[in-house]
């Protein structure tokens, strides 16, 4: 008797168990399965999205090393229509390396205004990481030291030359090397003798910086 009780009870708990299952199915079975298939997009979005952007970077990298062959073949005008392409429809960085190239093939063809107005641009431009708008600024100095003036290099690169910058030396040389060319030695000597002051400037920069302030000083004009 007890035998048949206890079945009894676990066929009703079973009974129980399964309509609770079934209730919970009927009230809640449609948002499981569009969880799950969330779940299921998602993956299959993610999977999708990273083979994109896998081969986006890869195609926009074929395209820029095709247009660096074809400027080093002495091809600017085809490496220019390449590398302006890439940056209208390339992929992750290679656009903003597009630009740095076009402006470097730019100032290697004698477009000096083009070029400076170039790098120019990409220092001002807030999307490009720091280190590249640093970059892009100390090549606009260093084509207005012959082509503009110090005002113009300053515009550019002054705010690079302070200690906290991985920049300053170079900075610091473009802006000795545009007030040396315009006269005031003055102010040529003060950026080479902060690039000889500081430990951590490049050898190359701080001999050339220590040769001119020997320059200005035979001359006795500062």
């Amino acid at each position: 008797m007890v035998n048949q009780d206890d079945s009894f009870i676990r066929e009703v708990n079973d009974e129980l168990r399964s309509d609770q299952m079934k209730a919970v199915w009927t009230r809640f079975g449609g948002i499981i399965i569009g969880i799950a298939v969330l779940i299921v997009l998602g993956t299959v979005g993610k999977v999708g999205y990273d083979y994109w952007q896998e081969a986006s970077s890869s195609q926009s990298g074929d395209t820029f090393l095709a247009a660096l062959n074809l400027a080093r073949e002495n091809k600017s005008d085809e490496a220019l229509a390449a590398l302006t392409e890439l940056e209208k429809d390339g992929y992750g960085s290679y656009p903003v390396l597009a630009q740095l190239r076009v402006a470097t093939l730019q100032a290697q063809k004698g477009e000096t205004d083009a070029a400076v107005a170039a790098f120019s641009g990409i220092g001002r431009d807030t999307r490009i990481p720091a280190a590249l708008r640093d970059a892009a600024r100390l090549r606009a100095a260093y084509l207005l030291i012959d082509a503009g003036t110090y005002e113009q290099v300053s515009s550019e690169v002054e705010q690079l030359a302070v200690p906290q910058n991985a920049m300053r030396h170079s900075a610091r040389e473009a802006l000795g090397l545009s007030a040396y060319k315009a006269g005031d030695y003055a102010k040529a000597k003060s950026w080479f003798q902060q690039i000889v002051d500081d430990a951590q400037s490049p050898r190359g920069i701080m001999n050339r910086a220590q040769m001119l302030l020997d320059v200005i000083a035979s001359t006795g004009k500062a």
